[in-house]
């Protein structure tokens, strides 16, 4: 298969023809499923839950500090590794972090009581949190920008994947030998996934010619003081928001207010899944083809419309709440894979590490607020029903008004900064 040359002056424009070489095919698989590992071990504890409680004798509360502390731990590191992020060669940093992830994982898996358990979870965030903001660089360093919708939407889909797949084989797991299974099964996994990188990656060390300062405290003052990249962070604050706010009360608001049993709330989440594994490289391959903000613009109005009628809905028939959750999927999924391939366009070349890493940081520490501040928001009735979902929705709704004139002062800079780079016969 021929390789591809990259052009900058493709930039942003709708008619994305390229075509992946072999060499890009791997780096896309070997991203989504390095991404899919990462995914399912942060995801898999809150279904493990009940099981959790009663077996370590512990309280809702301890059990919430345990999901918690990969996500602020998470937040820390990629604050902290944005400093020194640019200064290495990517795949060998790829894999320092995914070792230490793979350890953490492995510590969960043998934790023997409540204590050891949010060790091990404070360990696999540290290592974990970092992994998605390198991957995104490598696919920056390696992707034009008319390249880089699908492959967001290619890597972005293993959400999806450990939803439909990743999660019902751990509770099968689980059930079967306990809840250490899932993860132990997740190290074997991941120890093939770093064996791949170890000997198909070829070293992504062209930015290391860039460098300028020596000090990693510079480098992140300097980073976090552009404007032009804090235009960027703002927009992911604002984009972490809509999902951890309306997420993590989704299920019960779909059991109790909904009126959907506890047998069909299975049925939901394979169906909305298996869309969104389809949604996912679609929105990709439409925003790389008709342009990124456009593909974000309509993805955007169809989850308003959506979740402003969703969080409204009293007991409501199975396909209704069916058809409604795979559209709101579509919506959400399109709105982050166009924004994701926009952005990632906004910091330069030799910035990428440092900016992603600061990025991943905002999105785990903003959806960790975000999370809390839903809680604050709706209120349980002694029958289960939540109340005040409606204002949590009407709160999403607004943040993506916003959201909307954030990222389109994104794709106004991202277009100059593609013309600018088509005059210079350099990339962006």
């Amino acid at each position: 298969m021929k390789e591809h040359t990259p052009t900058a002056a493709a930039g942003n424009t709708p008619a994305a023809t390229d075509k992946f070489s072999r060499y890009q095919v791997f780096i896309v698989a070997i991203l989504a499923i390095l991404q899919f590992t990462i995914i399912l071990d942060f995801i898999v504890l809150s279904p493990l839950g009940a099981q959790l409680i009663q077996e370590l004798a512990i309280t809702p509360q301890q059990f919430g500090w345990v999901v918690s502390a990969y996500a602020f731990s998470a937040g820390a590191s990629g604050l902290l590794a944005a400093g020194f992020a640019d200064r290495f060669d990517r795949k060998k940093l790829l894999l320092v972090f995914y070792s230490g992830f793979i350890l953490g994982t492995l510590l969960c898996g043998l934790a023997p009581d409540y204590f050891s358990l949010l060790i091990a979870r404070i360990v696999t965030g540290i290592f974990g949190g970092v992994i998605g903001s390198i991957s995104f660089a490598i696919i920056t360093d390696l992707f034009p920008l008319q390249m880089r919708g699908r492959v967001m939407g290619f890597v972005q889909m293993a959400f999806a994947v450990s939803q439909v797949m990743g999660i019902p084989l751990s509770l099968y797991l689980a059930n079967l030998w306990g809840w250490h299974a899932p993860f132990l099964l997740l190290v074997g996994v991941s120890v093939l996934v770093a064996a791949a990188v170890i000997l198909y990656m070829k070293p992504i060390d062209a930015h290391l010619k860039l460098q300028t300062e020596s000090k990693a405290v510079w480098r992140l003052v300097r980073v976090v003081s552009n404007r032009h990249y804090l235009k960027g962070f703002g927009a992911i604050v604002l984009l972490a928001t809509g999902g951890f706010m309306l997420m993590p009360f989704a299920s019960t608001f779909t059991v109790y207010n909904l009126g959907i049993s506890l047998e069909q709330l299975p049925m939901i989440y394979m169906v909305t899944g298996l869309c969104a594994m389809v949604a996912g490289p679609l929105a990709g391959k439409l925003s790389d083809q008709l342009g990124k903000y456009k593909v974000f613009f309509w993805g955007s109005v169809i989850s308003m419309v959506v979740i402003g009628f969703y969080c409204n809905l009293g007991p409501s028939p199975l396909w209704l709440v069916l058809l409604l959750n795979v559209v709101m999927f579509i919506g959400i999924t399109s709105r982050m894979v166009s924004a994701t391939a926009l952005m990632s366009a906004v910091p330069d070349p030799a910035d990428r590490g440092a900016y992603m890493s600061i990025q991943s940081s905002v999105q785990q520490v903003s959806g960790g607020l975000a999370t809390m501040a839903a809680g604050l928001i709706v209120v349980q009735s002694p029958g289960g029903a939540l109340q005040h979902y409606d204002v949590v929705g009407y709160v999403v709704i607004t943040t993506t008004l916003v959201t909307m004139f954030s990222v389109l002062a994104i794709d106004r800079l991202v277009q100059r900064k593609v013309a600018a780079a088509a005059v210079a016969g350099a990339t962006v």
